[in-house]
């Protein structure tokens, strides 16, 4: 009988113990997300550090990790330590090798004069950036924003599937030879009302790198906005639901 009361008490304990770090791991679950994002988000950013320092294992490490995550092409990321924030399809055909297959172009990490290339592309720096920035702005306001119903998630995703679909059906045709290098047809819907730098490529402040930070942006704080308001409710939280 007393080995019987001794388990139940050891038993006791053990859910009281589990209870209490459930409790606590409810109560820190903002800070839990913040950090965890906020690594997730602050690790690529590493990749060109390392390879600048001399630390290539580590910066190599990160790329290949983050190779699952994203397709890395350099013409569509940013670079740091060198001479341009990004380059072109051409500038990095000259320093790598002159092909369009993008699973070589990807392998491009940079040069010491060009400098290392982020671990995930223009687009990715964008979407995953604004998940803990919109957090930390949906926090103050969690008691009085309502959570944004699914079908405005939906909508919020409509512009990153549409650029996204859009870049990959481009890309069939080799890349810098798509319908999205050149983008002649906005060209033509705004009579060429811009410079032509804002039409072709990917360069910084291009049509094509704002889409992808707009549309990156819109659904990372998409996420946000339908999605924390509810954990908040779940965890004993009033936010008002939609």
């Amino acid at each position: 009988m007393q080995s019987g009361a001794e388990s139940a008490v050891r038993v006791g304990r053990t859910v009281s113990t589990w209870g209490t770090l459930a409790g606590r791991l409810s109560r820190s679950w903002f800070v839990i997300v913040i950090v965890i994002s906020g690594l997730l988000v602050g690790l690529p950013w590493l990749a060109p550090v390392f390879m600048r320092l001399g630390w290539t294992e580590a910066g190599r490490a990160i790329y290949f990790a983050y190779s699952f995550l994203c397709h890395q092409l350099p013409q569509r990321s940013f670079f740091l330590f060198g001479e341009r924030f990004n380059y072109s399809l051409a500038e990095i055909q000259a320093a790598w090798q002159a092909t369009n297959d993008p699973w070589l172009l990807r392998q491009f990490i940079g040069t010491p004069d060009m400098g290392y290339k982020v671990a995930w592309s223009d687009r990715m720096v964008a979407l995953y950036t604004s998940i803990p920035l919109a957090a930390l702005i949906w926090w103050p306001l969690r008691r009085r924003l309502r959570a944004l119903p699914l079908w405005g998630l939906a909508l919020l995703a409509l512009p990153i599937l549409a650029d996204g679909a859009s870049h990959m059906v481009s890309d069939l045709a080799g890349m810098g030879a798509g319908f999205r290098d050149g983008n002649q047809w906005l060209a033509t819907l705004t009579g060429n009302r811009f410079p032509a730098a804002f039409y072709a490529g990917d360069a910084w402040g291009s049509f094509n790198s704002l889409m992808r930070l707009v549309t990156g942006v819109l659904f990372g704080a998409g996420v946000v906005w339908a999605a924390f308001p509810r954990f908040y409710a779940d965890l004993g939280g009033a936010p008002r639901q939609a």
